[in-house]
């Protein structure tokens, strides 16, 4: 193996890692759990509000703290360090979900969003590793094996905790509800055990003189206030931000609600995670068909192409009356969900200069996280107001017309070349 695909393959082992937490805790049991231990089962309207509300929460706070910890992590080149700091957090939070005794629901959310802005903050610092682990060339391939990977680690541990969770006596577990606790103590471990590859194989870029972290909070504040003149002045960037800012909460909302709809429609649990299942495994080889599509016809093209499949989506959600039609909808996002994360990092990384990546991505986390507040309160209010999930999923469609709109203004060649014209100053 050369030294190049290692160091690929290190860094997508990370998605690998952290999906566990994606999937089995956010996606998954948590809300199901949420629903039906934590908080009252006979509300489920209100268990759905407070849900969006802690989703909101940890967005809150990841946005915030993003561009600022981007800024400093290039000052003192420690993506690692603070790549390794967040995802401790998230480990030790997911960990101590085993602990919450049932009805006892605000513990419930506090760990969650702690846990939920571990997971989400060290994804700022790996985006971050990524112009610096491949030429411009593999820079989409290597966006999308980690993706890929991601879908498929986070679909093993999910299985093997699905089976748990149906047939507890199997592995000698008294109940379904321990099953379920015993499987955030299953995401800690494999959360840790995979982030190794990362650690050892994946080098810290060398681009600025290191600082040390107390000198590098100043340094950090200085650079963040340029970074708004960079994005006003690197105009594709900028307009890049806003169509991201917007396509990305829909996707965002529908992965992390999808379940608490699927709840609030009375279907039944096993449906669910079966649903679950499906987008995970055939999210697996869709986003690297999904790469070669982008090879074929622009990344630009591409992820239009997954707006308006979720636009549909999203159209077709409010007609769901059947678990069938559950499924089917999850065939559809399994399509296109990876890919349009995936070629979204990866362009992004063309039009940013590479020496600022940490920073740059801090931005693009941050709106990403900002866009996140909006999607799960606007359909968890509506929802609760109208009584009607139904309308809850259809309000998310905006966002992606909205967020298609913008992008067709956005001029990939243009950003790559003000870039270079950056970095050339």
């Amino acid at each position: 193996m050369t030294e190049e695909k290692k160091t690929i393959l290190g860094w997508a082992f990370y998605d690998w890692a952290n999906s566990a937490f994606a999937t089995t805790v956010m996606a998954g049991f948590f809300p199901l759990f949420f629903k039906a231990y934590w908080a009252n089962p006979t509300n489920p309207t209100e268990s759905t509000f407070y849900l969006g509300i802690a989703n909101s929460v940890a967005s809150i706070i990841v946005a915030a703290l993003a561009p600022f910890l981007g800024a400093i992590a290039d000052k003192g080149t420690a993506k690692r360090k603070f790549l390794i700091t967040f995802a401790s957090l998230g480990i030790v939070m997911t960990g101590g979900l085993w602990m919450v005794a049932q009805g006892h629901w605000q513990m419930a959310v506090i760990l969650y969003v702690l846990a939920t802005v571990g997971f989400s903050a060290s994804n700022i610092f790996y985006d971050s590793l990524l112009p610096s682990i491949t030429s411009k060339n593999k820079v989409d391939y290597a966006s999308s094996l980690g993706f890929s990977l991601g879908y498929l680690g986070g679909g093993v541990l999910f299985l093997v905790n699905v089976i748990m969770y149906l047939k507890p006596e199997l592995f000698g577990i008294p109940d379904p509800s321990t099953a379920i606790r015993l499987s955030f103590i299953s995401v800690a471990i494999w959360w840790t055990a995979f982030t190794i590859p990362l650690f050892l194989w994946v080098e810290e870029p060398k681009i600025n003189q290191p600082v040390s972290i107390f000198k590098a909070i100043p340094l950090g504040w200085i650079q963040l206030r340029n970074t708004f003149k960079d994005i006003k002045h690197l105009k594709v960037v900028g307009m890049f931000l806003l169509a991201y800012w917007l396509y990305i909460d829909g996707v965002d909302t529908i992965i992390r609600m999808a379940l608490s709809l699927g709840i609030d429609l009375g279907f039944p649990d096993s449906s669910l995670i079966i649903a679950l299942l499906l987008v995970q495994f055939l999210a697996f080889p869709f986003t690297m068909i999904y790469y070669k599509l982008s090879t074929k016809i622009g990344v630009k093209k591409a992820i239009m192409i997954g707006i308006l499949g979720y636009a549909f989506i999203t159209f077709l959600g409010y007609f769901m009356q059947t678990v069938w039609h559950f499924y089917a909808l999850a065939v559809l996002i399994s399509m296109f969900q990876g890919g349009i994360q995936a070629l979204s990092r990866s362009i992004y990384s063309r039009i940013i200069p590479k020496e600022k990546a940490a920073e740059f991505y801090g931005f693009y986390n941050m709106l990403g996280k900002f866009a996140a507040v909006i999607g799960p309160v606007m359909m968890g209010t509506i929802t609760y107001v109208t009584g009607n999930p139904r309308f809850g999923i259809l309000s998310i469609l905006i966002l992606f017309i909205l967020g298609g709109y913008f992008l067709l203004k956005v001029d990939i060649k243009e950003g790559e070349r003000m870039a270079e014209e950056y970095l050339a100053k």
